[in-house]
């Protein structure tokens, strides 16, 4: 894509279209079927879609190729109005080269998903399609106990309408999980704690520009690969780059090299903003006490600015953004328009 080629919004669903349901990363809807079907019924009765499932929706191990076959069919069929990932997963950059681009680009859709479905963003944001990060079936549509309400009306606003949407904090979050396995876990609300609020760093100003971004450490890998990102770092000048970590717990030094890397490579300096996601601080694997999940949101923090200070000193930064691996999430569309107003400390996304 020229930095002139900007993307354009899909035509969005309705109440009664089909949407289909793919999983490009992983098959976990066949290992924890609750979530996934608490999911599917949340789509039929509380937003009016009918969930339409491919081959490898449900299949652990399934191979690019066969992940590839579900998008290229699901965006090829006239009937159905979006597309929907299950969740995220670690591998699906193997998914990137098997693409029917033009295919694709042929039958442009809403995309909704988040995490490792950065890729698939970033190729259909390429391809000149304004996509949506955020809203997968397993972690918001099948959250327990209910939709989270701030979660619940950006979902619908994303599927259903076009125009600007205002963003706000949340007042409570949760950033642990429950186990999937156990039926209990979905018969009560999630314990949430306060949120504290958004972080404004940097000049005052109002920056109106395209989000880009997504997942901090897909980023990476996409960026060590040389794939989907422009080779001239001008094609995101004056965007709204929008970023979040993952249950992985990057370390606060990993943070800063994988920015510093973008400040090297002149891409951070690019966007008059940036919106950094609530760091998720707790994970199965590392269980951390209240005051270990403290520490490491403030070492992250501290990472984000030290690397904006050395690279984009002019940035307008928003830090504890409520998206990417956080309870509630507000959907943000990749490569559609989003407002930072600096003075009065509000963001508006157009979806």
């Amino acid at each position: 894509m020229t930095p002139s080629a900007l993307p354009v919004y899909p035509p969005k669903p309705a109440p009664g279209d089909r949407v289909a349901i793919v999983s490009p990363s992983s098959g976990l809807p066949g290992v924890f079927p609750l979530p996934f079907e608490l999911g599917l019924d949340r789509l039929r009765k509380e937003y009016g879609l009918e969930p339409v499932e491919y081959p490898a929706t449900r299949k652990m191990g399934a191979t690019p190729q066969e992940r590839a076959d579900d998008l290229h069919a699901a965006f090829a069929d006239p009937t159905v109005k979006a597309v929907m990932a299950s969740i995220g997963g670690d591998d699906q950059i193997t998914v990137l080269p098997l693409l029917d681009r033009e295919l694709i680009r042929a039958n442009p859709k809403p995309f909704f998903g988040w995490s490792d479905n950065t890729n698939l963003l970033l190729a259909l944001r390429n391809l000149g399609m304004v996509t949506y990060h955020g809203a997968s079936v397993m972690c918001e549509l099948g959250r327990p106990g209910a939709l989270h309400p701030l979660t619940a009306d950006s979902i619908r606003a994303a599927l259903f309408t076009h125009g600007p949407y205002e963003i706000r904090p949340a007042d409570r979050f949760r950033d642990t999980d429950q186990d999937w396995s156990n039926p209990a876990t979905f018969t009560a609300e999630p314990e949430m704690r306060p949120a504290g609020g958004w972080m404004w760093h940097g000049p005052r100003k109002v920056v109106e520009g395209r989000a880009w971004g997504g997942n901090l450490e897909t980023l990476s890998q996409l960026l060590m690969a040389d794939r989907e990102i422009e080779r001239d770092p001008a094609a995101y000048e004056g965007g709204v780059l929008f970023l979040e970590t993952s249950e992985e717990l990057p370390a606060a030094e990993e943070v800063f090299r994988i920015l510093r890397s973008m400040g090297e490579r002149g891409l951070l300096a690019r966007f008059a903003a940036l919106l950094m996601g609530r760091p998720k601080t707790w994970s199965f694997d590392r269980p951390n006490t209240p005051a270990e999940q403290e520490d490491y949101a403030t070492g992250q923090r501290e990472a984000v600015l030290r690397a904006l200070a050395a690279y984009a000193p002019q940035t307008l930064a928003v830090l504890d953004v409520d998206l990417g691996h956080t309870d509630p999430q507000v959907v943000i569309p990749y490569g559609g328009e989003v407002r930072v107003d600096g003075y009065e400390r509000r963001i508006t996304v157009t979806y």
